[in-house]
Protein backbone atom coordinates (compact mmCIF):
# COMPACT_ATOMS: atom_id res chain seq x y z
CA UNK A 1 0.00 0.00 0.00
CA UNK A 2 2.83 2.24 0.99
CA UNK A 3 4.28 1.72 -2.64
CA UNK A 4 1.07 3.99 -4.16
CA UNK A 5 1.06 7.88 -4.35
CA UNK A 6 -2.07 7.52 -2.41
CA UNK A 7 -4.50 4.80 -0.73
CA UNK A 8 -8.39 6.22 -0.16
CA UNK A 9 -10.07 4.70 3.10
CA UNK A 10 -13.94 5.55 3.55
CA UNK A 11 -13.92 6.97 7.55
CA UNK A 12 -12.01 8.91 9.91
CA UNK A 13 -11.68 5.73 11.91
CA UNK A 14 -10.33 3.27 9.37
CA UNK A 15 -7.68 5.90 8.21
CA UNK A 16 -6.77 6.13 11.93
CA UNK A 17 -6.43 2.76 12.45
CA UNK A 18 -4.88 2.20 9.33
CA UNK A 19 -2.28 5.50 10.07
CA UNK A 20 -1.54 3.39 13.52
CA UNK A 21 -0.71 0.56 11.85
CA UNK A 22 2.08 1.98 9.40
CA UNK A 23 -0.07 3.00 6.51
CA UNK A 24 0.77 6.53 4.87
CA UNK A 25 -0.60 8.66 2.03
CA UNK A 26 -4.03 7.43 2.91
CA UNK A 27 -6.94 9.72 1.14
CA UNK A 28 -10.62 9.68 2.31
CA UNK A 29 -13.47 8.98 0.06
CA UNK A 30 -16.59 8.55 1.64
CA UNK A 31 -19.70 7.10 0.27
CA UNK A 32 -23.25 8.46 -1.06
CA UNK A 33 -26.96 7.75 -1.34
CA UNK A 34 -29.46 8.08 -3.96
CA UNK A 35 -32.20 10.02 -2.25
CA UNK A 36 -34.27 10.03 -4.92
CA UNK A 37 -34.67 6.26 -4.38
CA UNK A 38 -34.26 5.94 -0.89
CA UNK A 39 -36.98 8.38 0.45
CA UNK A 40 -39.53 8.12 3.14
CA UNK A 41 -42.93 6.98 1.97
CA UNK A 42 -46.19 6.96 3.78
CA UNK A 43 -47.47 3.47 3.41
CA UNK A 44 -45.97 0.46 4.51
CA UNK A 45 -45.23 -2.17 2.30
CA UNK A 46 -45.07 -4.86 5.01
CA UNK A 47 -48.09 -7.23 6.37
CA UNK A 48 -50.56 -5.00 8.14
CA UNK A 49 -51.10 -7.48 10.88
CA UNK A 50 -47.48 -7.30 11.59
CA UNK A 51 -47.17 -5.73 15.57
CA UNK A 52 -45.43 -2.24 15.52
CA UNK A 53 -42.61 -1.15 16.30
CA UNK A 54 -40.96 -2.51 13.36
CA UNK A 55 -37.13 -3.05 14.27
CA UNK A 56 -35.31 -4.06 10.64
CA UNK A 57 -31.96 -5.28 9.61
CA UNK A 58 -30.69 -4.83 6.02
CA UNK A 59 -28.19 -6.76 4.64
CA UNK A 60 -25.95 -9.89 3.68
CA UNK A 61 -27.39 -12.65 5.97
CA UNK A 62 -24.27 -13.89 7.10
CA UNK A 63 -22.34 -14.79 10.11
CA UNK A 64 -20.46 -11.53 9.93
CA UNK A 65 -22.89 -9.34 9.76
CA UNK A 66 -23.74 -10.34 13.32
CA UNK A 67 -27.25 -10.76 13.12
CA UNK A 68 -28.67 -12.95 15.55
CA UNK A 69 -27.14 -10.04 18.29
CA UNK A 70 -29.61 -7.98 16.82
CA UNK A 71 -32.67 -11.15 16.56
CA UNK A 72 -32.00 -11.96 20.58
CA UNK A 73 -32.73 -8.69 21.50
CA UNK A 74 -35.84 -8.56 23.38
CA UNK A 75 -38.34 -5.86 22.14
CA UNK A 76 -41.60 -4.66 21.68
CA UNK A 77 -43.09 -5.07 17.89
CA UNK A 78 -41.69 -7.44 14.88
CA UNK A 79 -38.06 -8.02 13.84
CA UNK A 80 -37.32 -7.91 10.27
CA UNK A 81 -34.62 -8.99 7.93
CA UNK A 82 -34.42 -7.69 4.56
CA UNK A 83 -31.88 -9.66 2.08
CA UNK A 84 -30.40 -13.35 1.50
CA UNK A 85 -27.33 -15.08 2.12
CA UNK A 86 -26.03 -18.51 3.38
CA UNK A 87 -27.56 -18.00 6.97
CA UNK A 88 -30.71 -16.83 5.88
CA UNK A 89 -32.20 -20.32 5.88
CA UNK A 90 -31.17 -21.25 9.17
CA UNK A 91 -31.80 -18.12 10.62
CA UNK A 92 -35.93 -18.72 9.57
CA UNK A 93 -35.59 -21.80 11.56
CA UNK A 94 -33.93 -20.71 14.52
CA UNK A 95 -35.84 -17.21 15.06
CA UNK A 96 -39.82 -18.61 13.77
CA UNK A 97 -41.56 -14.94 15.12
CA UNK A 98 -39.06 -12.74 13.03
CA UNK A 99 -40.49 -11.47 9.28
CA UNK A 100 -37.76 -12.85 7.00
CA UNK A 101 -38.51 -11.11 3.47
CA UNK A 102 -35.63 -12.37 1.48
CA UNK A 103 -33.61 -10.11 -0.79
CA UNK A 104 -35.38 -6.61 -2.02
CA UNK A 105 -33.80 -4.52 -4.93
CA UNK A 106 -34.29 -0.60 -6.24
CA UNK A 107 -37.76 1.26 -5.21
CA UNK A 108 -38.92 -2.20 -3.36
CA UNK A 109 -36.17 -2.27 -1.47
CA UNK A 110 -36.42 1.67 -0.50
CA UNK A 111 -40.05 1.12 0.31
CA UNK A 112 -39.20 -1.75 2.76
CA UNK A 113 -36.83 0.29 4.53
CA UNK A 114 -39.30 3.62 4.76
CA UNK A 115 -41.66 0.75 6.47
CA UNK A 116 -39.42 0.49 9.77
CA UNK A 117 -39.48 2.53 12.92
CA UNK A 118 -35.82 1.82 13.29
CA UNK A 119 -32.65 0.38 11.39
CA UNK A 120 -30.81 -1.97 14.08
CA UNK A 121 -27.05 -2.09 12.57
CA UNK A 122 -25.78 -5.04 15.04
CA UNK A 123 -22.37 -5.38 12.62
CA UNK A 124 -18.86 -5.25 14.90
CA UNK A 125 -16.98 -5.52 11.19
CA UNK A 126 -17.96 -2.85 8.78
CA UNK A 127 -15.92 0.05 7.94
CA UNK A 128 -18.65 2.39 6.77
CA UNK A 129 -22.31 0.22 6.55
CA UNK A 130 -23.86 2.39 3.22
CA UNK A 131 -27.08 0.58 4.39
CA UNK A 132 -26.61 3.19 7.56
CA UNK A 133 -27.18 6.12 5.06
CA UNK A 134 -30.15 4.29 3.06
CA UNK A 135 -31.76 4.33 5.82
CA UNK A 136 -31.11 7.14 6.80
CA UNK A 137 -32.38 8.93 3.63
CA UNK A 138 -35.79 6.75 4.08
CA UNK A 139 -35.86 8.64 7.71
CA UNK A 140 -35.11 5.70 9.63
CA UNK A 141 -33.03 6.39 12.45
CA UNK A 142 -30.21 4.41 13.69
CA UNK A 143 -29.46 1.82 15.90
CA UNK A 144 -26.16 0.72 16.66
CA UNK A 145 -23.00 0.40 18.42
CA UNK A 146 -20.21 2.78 18.96
CA UNK A 147 -17.80 1.01 16.29
CA UNK A 148 -16.68 2.04 13.25
CA UNK A 149 -19.02 2.73 10.61
CA UNK A 150 -21.54 3.62 12.60
CA UNK A 151 -19.41 6.36 14.92
CA UNK A 152 -18.42 8.21 11.69
CA UNK A 153 -21.69 8.24 10.01
CA UNK A 154 -24.04 8.67 12.99
CA UNK A 155 -21.51 10.02 15.11
CA UNK A 156 -22.99 12.92 17.21
CA UNK A 157 -25.64 14.09 14.42
CA UNK A 158 -29.05 13.07 16.45
CA UNK A 159 -29.75 10.90 13.87
CA UNK A 160 -29.83 7.89 15.57
CA UNK A 161 -28.26 5.88 18.86
CA UNK A 162 -24.81 4.31 19.58
CA UNK A 163 -24.25 2.22 22.47
CA UNK A 164 -22.74 -0.89 23.54
CA UNK A 165 -26.54 -2.21 24.83
CA UNK A 166 -28.28 -2.52 21.54
CA UNK A 167 -31.40 -2.92 23.13
CA UNK A 168 -31.07 0.39 24.76
CA UNK A 169 -30.17 1.73 21.22
CA UNK A 170 -33.05 0.12 19.38
CA UNK A 171 -35.29 1.58 22.04
CA UNK A 172 -34.28 4.91 22.26
CA UNK A 173 -34.32 5.61 18.59
CA UNK A 174 -37.84 5.34 18.08
CA UNK A 175 -37.90 8.90 19.39
CA UNK A 176 -35.58 10.29 16.91
CA UNK A 177 -37.46 12.00 14.60
CA UNK A 178 -37.41 10.99 10.96
CA UNK A 179 -37.18 13.96 9.42
CA UNK A 180 -33.57 15.13 11.13
CA UNK A 181 -32.68 11.64 9.85
CA UNK A 182 -33.04 11.99 6.37
CA UNK A 183 -31.76 15.96 6.55
CA UNK A 184 -28.52 14.48 7.70
CA UNK A 185 -28.22 11.69 5.12
CA UNK A 186 -28.62 14.43 2.53
CA UNK A 187 -24.85 15.35 3.13
CA UNK A 188 -24.04 12.57 1.65
CA UNK A 189 -24.38 12.75 -2.05
CA UNK A 190 -23.24 10.53 -4.98
CA UNK A 191 -21.83 14.12 -6.92
CA UNK A 192 -19.76 15.01 -3.20
CA UNK A 193 -18.21 11.32 -3.64
CA UNK A 194 -17.41 12.05 -7.13
CA UNK A 195 -15.94 15.40 -6.54
CA UNK A 196 -14.09 13.86 -3.74
CA UNK A 197 -12.64 10.91 -5.58
CA UNK A 198 -11.25 13.43 -8.97
CA UNK A 199 -9.89 15.62 -5.81
CA UNK A 200 -7.84 12.77 -5.08
CA UNK A 201 -6.81 11.58 -7.91
CA UNK A 202 -4.85 15.18 -8.70
CA UNK A 203 -3.62 15.11 -5.59
CA UNK A 204 -2.33 12.00 -6.36
CA UNK A 205 -0.84 12.80 -10.05
CA UNK A 206 0.38 15.92 -8.27
CA UNK A 207 2.41 13.64 -6.03
CA UNK A 208 3.38 11.52 -8.56
CA UNK A 209 4.44 13.94 -10.47
CA UNK A 210 6.70 15.51 -7.71
CA UNK A 211 8.34 12.02 -7.11
CA UNK A 212 9.26 11.68 -10.96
Amino acid sequence: HNAGVGCMVATRSLEDDLRARGFNNLMRWSRGVDETIFKPHAESVLPADLPRPIFMNVGRVSVEKNIKAFLDLDLPGTKVVVGGGPQLESLKRDYPDVHFTGPKVGEDLARHYASADVFVFPSLTDTFGNVLLEALACGVPVAAYPVMGPLDVIGDTGAGVLSDNLQEAALAALDVPRDHCRKMALNYTWAASAQQFLDNARIARDRDAVAA
